[in-house]
């Protein structure tokens, strides 16, 4: 049960960050911080078994690979962008995480726009004129 394992790191790293946050704020930030990197570490390789089966799926219905990588890039930024916002809102600094997000929104916009020009050329092409 590895979401067991999550838990307890992340509690007994609460606790540790609880005790250390009145005498030093900094390295009670910065235990959060590596918590948080220690479990993506940790969810990895699960990440790459999930792209693993979503290539064998895009493979077997002939979808463009060009499509198939833009999709996964658009999914790993929301949740780097995400990520990022997480930690720096564990910092206080709620204007920077908004910034952050709004950055992979953009971002996100700017890779889908071949995707979704597609997508519109193929349904003007199937409405009859």
């Amino acid at each position: 049960m590895e979401i067991v394992q999550l838990v307890g790191i992340a509690i007994i790293a609460t606790v540790l960050v609880l005790i250390v946050k009145e005498q030093k704020p900094m390295f009670a930030f910065l235990l959060a911080m590596f918590t948080g990197i220690l479990i993506f570490l940790f969810l990895l390789g699960k990440i790459s078994s999930i792209i693993q089966v979503l290539e064998d799926l895009a493979a077997k219905s002939q979808v463009k690979p060009v499509f198939f990588k833009t999709i996964l890039k658009i999914i790993g930024i929301a949740y780097i962008a995400e990520f990022g916002a997480q930690i720096v809102r564990d910092a206080g600094l709620e204007a920077i995480a908004s910034k952050i997000e709004l950055s992979g929104k953009i971002l996100i916009m700017v890779m889908a726009i071949p995707i979704i020009t597609v997508i519109v050329e193929t349904v003007i092409r199937l409405i009859p004129a």
